[in-house]
């Protein structure tokens, strides 16, 4: 930001006012906040923070999957006792499946590997509480 108070600018400038009116807009500050906040529970890697968490929380692991020579493969690939594992998408709130993406998941599942895409806590909770239910 521009240090007006230590400058030789002409403070009568249209450009410096509406400057110094879009730096100060209160209201604009505070829904630029809001939209930060939300974002965050539902972008991607909140959301992977917290499946994490929760599958390790029971005694699980969930490892990052990453594989330079092939695309399209799910993000995380979760762990459980008793020999369960889940490959898991993830995507921000509402984001779905690139055509590549799709297309390794439908591989995976005829190999009998399932696939699961969470796009919030929620989906979360909902895919811990069915794996605990199944035990």
């Amino acid at each position: 930001m521009y240090n007006i108070y230590k400058s030789n600018i002409n403070y009568n400038s249209p450009y410096i006012y509406a400057r110094m009116v879009y730096v100060y807009r209160e209201k604009d500050m505070k829904k630029n906040i809001a939209n930060l906040v939300e974002h965050a529970e539902v972008s991607e890697k909140m959301i992977e923070r917290y499946l994490v968490e929760r599958v390790k929380s029971i005694g699980g692991v969930c490892l990052k999957y990453s594989n330079a020579g092939m695309v399209g493969y799910p993000d995380r690939v979760a762990l459980f006792p008793g020999g369960q594992t889940y490959w898991i998408e993830l995507k921000s709130k509402g984001k779905k499946l690139s055509k590549v993406q799709s297309i390794r998941k439908v591989e995976l599942e005829k190999l009998g590997h399932p696939v699961l895409v969470i796009d919030s806590k929620n989906s979360v909770d909902e895919f811990i509480n069915l794996w605990e239910g199944k035990q």
